[in-house]
């Protein structure tokens, strides 16, 4: 029984030694564990776009000669769909995202009024473009952003009675602002959701056949709802490491 008391009080402090050996031994190099991958924006991109686009317009009527006012002035609405293709660049830094943007789109707005007596005027958009900067916030695979900048379309008025019409066609620069999201489905696809507001300046078309003697004020404005998807030419997630 004596044996049996010293051997195991000989365990316990040999345990207890070894223990306090391993507390004091310096630690292995920092281990590196790869957390969940986040998702990188930086890089360029090209992508198309599809959506509706509607004008909003007045027309103001004054006398050429000596530009006095006559009171008429009538709204003139107009609607369309608008697409084509659009290209940029992002840079990410941290969860920030900039970047600029263009494109170029083939449209089919169009409308007008026609009065009681005939007279009337309606408004066509072939094409529209826009060159942007954008700026957003990124939570891993979606982007908040906004965008504005210059906007350029075509805007085409005729001016028309019972017997006669003219037209009257100019390409008119402005600017546009906007907002949107965008979500990458795949490393390299992306799909996005696109509000903006687009105005076009004034301009005047002063009539020498349909109504002459009277010049036409108009300030085409639009706002247009786009859905579109993008290619990114770039590596998608980038793994973030945590170490211990």
């Amino acid at each position: 029984m004596k044996n049996l008391l010293l051997a195991t009080t000989a365990l316990v402090a040999f345990a207890g030694g070894a223990q306090a050996a391993d507390l004091g031994a310096p630690r292995s190099p920092v281990a590196a564990a790869v957390v969940a991958p986040a998702f990188n924006w930086t890089g360029f991109y090209v992508g198309g776009q599809i959506g509706g686009v509607w004008f909003n317009d007045r027309v103001r009527e004054t006398i050429t000669a000596n530009g006095v006012a006559t009171g008429f002035n009538n709204r003139l609405t107009s609607s369309g769909v608008t697409g084509g293709l659009h290209g940029g660049f992002n840079y990410q830094i941290n969860t920030v995202v900039l970047g600029v943007e263009a494109d170029i789109e083939a449209s089919s707005a169009s409308g007008g009024y026609t009065l009681g007596n005939g007279n009337g005027t309606r408004f066509r958009s072939n094409f529209d473009g826009s060159l942007r900067l954008r700026a957003g916030l990124a939570v891993d695979r979606a982007l908040f952003y906004v965008t504005g900048g210059l906007a350029v379309a075509q805007a085409r008025h005729s001016y028309f009675s019972p017997v006669i019409a003219e037209s009257f066609t100019r390409t008119r620069a402005g600017w546009t602002l906007g907002a949107g999201v965008e979500y990458a489905f795949t490393p390299n696809w992306t799909a996005r959701l696109e509000y903006r507001y687009s105005d076009y300046g004034r301009l005047s078309n002063a009539s020498a056949v349909a109504f002459p003697g009277f010049t036409y004020t108009h300030n085409p404005r639009s706002h247009a709802v786009r859905v579109g998807v993008s290619y990114l030419f770039s590596t998608g997630p980038s793994a973030v490491v945590a170490r211990y």
